[in-house]
C-alpha cells in the first residue's frame, strides 16, 4: 500500500495535491486516479522549484 502525503502548505483536507513515494501525484478530491512520476523526474522537479528563488 502506498502512503500518500499532502503538502504542508495545504490549509484544508479536501483541496490538496498529494505525492505517493515512487508512484505519482494525485488530487485529494479524486484519490482513485494519479499521474505516474518516476523518482528521477520528481527529484528534477524539486531541484527546479528550489532553485527558482536563487536566480
Amino acid at each position: 500500500m502506498v502512503e500518500w502525503r499532502k503538502s504542508s502548505y495545504s490549509a484544508t483536507d479536501s483541496d490538496c495535491v498529494e505525492i505517493g513515494h515512487g508512484v505519482g501525484i494525485r488530487d485529494s478530491k479524486a484519490p482513485a486516479a494519479h499521474v505516474p512520476v518516476s523518482p528521477a523526474a520528481w527529484e528534477a522537479f524539486l531541484r527546479s522549484v528550489s532553485n527558482r528563488g536563487r536566480a
